[in-house]
């Protein structure tokens, strides 16, 4: 997707040779014009999919998932992180890494909102190594649902989320794939 290419070579910061810094559009400050292309770009590379649920997890993937069900006419789920008293206790649950928080920690989605019947995409905004997707798509198959696949808005290309997911066998659309990241300069695939 250009128009995100474009953006990220424009006010994206690298940080080492791994870590690209997207807060001012994607992640802390969101740019919603980009978004709702995103979103759109998501429905059209899963029309062909009767998609009946989107989920994420929390927090980044949040927005970028809700602009994109927008398309789907569908709601949004999203996995939570953090044990609370109004989540309740009859959940899916799957551990996940998080590389920048260098931390594992347990996502949870509730069983009422994920059935056997659903045919689910999961949106996120990073994939990397491709800990949160694998537990995402380890909560929907365990609630006995489809996954229709897996989208992401950036990937490194050269971490290994991609071949995680298609060990899985899951299907996976990137609206961009970064390649390498050397001495400040981002080489998209």
């Amino acid at each position: 997707m250009e128009l995100l290419k474009n953006r990220i070579l424009k006010d994206a910061i690298v940080i080492g040779d791994s870590i690209v810094k997207v807060d001012s559009f994607l992640n802390h400050q969101l740019d919603i014009e980009l978004f709702n292309e995103m979103g759109k770009e998501f429905k059209k590379r899963f029309s062909d999919e009767n998609i009946s649920r989107i989920l994420t997890v929390e927090a980044s993937g949040i927005a970028v998932a809700c602009i994109a069900a927008q398309y789907f006419s569908v709601p949004v789920v999203f996995a939570k992180k953090y044990e609370a008293l109004n989540l309740d206790s009859d959940t899916y649950q799957s551990e996940v890494y998080s590389f920048t928080k260098q931390k594992s920690y347990n996502i949870r989605v509730s069983k009422k909102y994920i059935s056997p019947e659903d045919n689910v995409l999961i949106i996120d905004d990073f994939l990397a190594n491709g800990k949160a997707a694998s537990g995402l798509v380890d909560i929907v198959r365990q609630a006995g649902a489809r996954v229709a696949g897996v989208g992401i808005v950036i990937e490194k290309g050269f971490q290994k989320g991609r071949e995680a997911l298609m060990q899985k066998g899951v299907r996976i659309e990137s609206l961009a794939v970064i390649k390498s990241m050397k001495e400040g300069i981002i080489i998209f695939e």
